[in-house]
């Protein structure tokens, strides 16, 4: 399984035959375009698209990626039927404790601490727990603060990959992030995500996670670069 970071929260998993494209902002997103690298490269092959929750720094390029790639989406019911109105045709509605269950991996949705709108509601914000038929559970935590139902997640779907907020302001800062991995999971690898994004809004860096959880198991990959799993 692989696993590659492209600014903010946008996480691709190659696993099997299948290549699952998390809250795909790539276009207007300044980490991302910064770096040069190639849009069709990034989104070539996708498979499945999912959303953790539905503001534009994650919906990002959903409907163009979907639309290009025939890849259905997965994301909570209000915010599939909203894509869906916007013209994205394949869709996998779900909510938060469901699973769909594809030929590569399962996807479940979990409870996240944060909000989920544009212009209308658009559900309940979520985490993605990707159980790949080969290779180790990822947990992306979507945006989210330190909540208690962390534990329950753990002990039930004993994730080892975690893909972690830290840029503070809308989600954890890196102190939060690390008190919420330390606390409740055992992950083998931890990759920080949601910073650098935009000047003066979130930390620069990943500096503030690092110091605090000492660089035990915290993997920082440079854009665009396949973490094997």
């Amino acid at each position: 399984m692989k696993l590659t970071w492209f600014g903010h929260s946008c996480i691709r998993i190659d696993t099997g035959s299948s290549a699952l494209l998390i809250d795909p902002f790539l276009k207007g997103n300044p980490t991302f375009e910064k770096s040069g690298f190639d849009w069709a490269t990034a989104t070539k092959g996708i498979t499945h698209v999912a959303l953790t929750h539905g503001h534009s720094d994650h919906i990002g390029d959903t409907l163009e990626i979907c639309k290009a790639t025939g890849a259905p989406l997965l994301a909570t019911f209000e915010l599939a039927m909203y894509m869906k109105g916007k013209g994205c045709e394949k869709i996998e509605p779900m909510n938060t404790g469901g699973t769909v269950y594809t030929a590569d991996f399962d996807l479940t949705l979990v409870n996240a601490l944060h909000s989920s709108s544009t212009d209308v509601y658009l559900g309940n914000p979520n985490g993605i727990i990707v159980k790949p038929k080969s290779g180790p559970v990822v947990y992306h935590m979507g945006d989210t603060d330190v909540h208690a139902e962390m534990g329950l997640i753990a002990e039930f779907h004993k994730p080892q990959i975690g893909i972690v907020p830290i840029g503070d302001r809308f989600t954890m800062g890196g102190k939060a992030a690390a008190f919420a991995c330390k606390k409740f999971f055992q992950f083998t690898t931890i990759i920080p995500v949601h910073y650098g994004t935009f000047a003066g809004m979130l930390d620069p860096d990943a500096s503030k996670f690092q110091a605090a959880m000492g660089g035990n198991s915290v993997v920082v990959p440079k854009l665009g670069a396949a973490v094997e799993l």
